[in-house]
């Protein structure tokens, strides 16, 4: 029999993100007692969900993962009623303030899930269900050591390829230069990705980008940054 310490360490699943939970507020942490029933999707590891059920209609499904604080998810949601807004975010603070501001105004149309993406995306969405993904500023792990816990890889650009329907939209947006470049080569790389801007790579921002505190506050600063929109072939 093999001894423990002749064994060697289990492998750990690199994860794209650190849970940097800080403070979450009372009211925050009010909103997943009074509103996670209503919007929130418990993750299990079963079958693909059929989100048309979640919303009791047929519409469009735009997912947008790593949602912060909700601030985007909300204003499209409210601006865009006729599809449907499905939320992916591990930091519960900004799950909390989302649910807070749904239940504000009576949402009808937004899901969330308090969940790793890669996770979610593998084992809760259905193959071809989606119409649109958004990754809007993912956390850029700047340091080159840490490129490899960046979202933006090969692999995970093929499970989005399995999730998004033909024709269906992928758009990504960073402020970080380095990034944009890393995920224009990942995604140029595959076959089922085109880039709807040509040569050029790069977009102006789209009218349903609204800009966030967290952008301007960049911009004020002197950060660029880079929308990116992919096809799905």
């Amino acid at each position: 029999m093999t001894s423990r310490s002749d064994e060697s360490p289990p492998r750990r699943k690199i994860r794209s993100y650190v849970l940097r939970e800080g403070r979450i507020t009372t009211a925050q942490q009010r909103a997943f007692e009074l509103h996670w029933p209503r919007f929130g999707i418990d993750y299990d590891a079963g079958e693909p969900h059929d989100l048309d059920a979640w919303f009791g209609r047929t519409a469009p499904h735009v997912l947008e993962i790593g949602f912060g604080n909700g601030e985007a998810l909300a204003w499209a949601s409210e601006h865009d009623p006729d599809r449907d807004y499905l939320g992916i975010e591990v930091h519960r603070p900004g799950v909390g303030r989302l649910m807070n501001a749904l239940a504000a105004r009576d949402a009808r149309n937004v899901r969330l899930w308090n969940h790793d993406a890669v996770e979610v995306l593998e084992h809760a969405i259905p193959a071809h269900s989606l119409d649109e993904v958004r990754i809007w500023f993912p956390d850029p792990w700047h340091k080159k050591r840490h490129h490899k816990r960046r979202l933006i890889q090969p692999a995970f650009a093929q499970l989005l390829a399995t999730r998004v329907k033909p024709g269906g939209l992928l758009h990504l947006a960073t402020d970080w230069a380095e990034y944009a470049a890393q995920m224009r080569e990942v995604l140029d790389a595959s076959p089922a990705w085109r880039n709807r801007n040509g040569n050029d790579g790069h977009a102006q921002r789209p009218p349903w980008r609204i800009a966030t505190r967290f952008e301007q506050r960049g911009r004020k600063l002197g950060h660029g940054v880079w929308d990116l929109l992919y096809g799905r072939v």
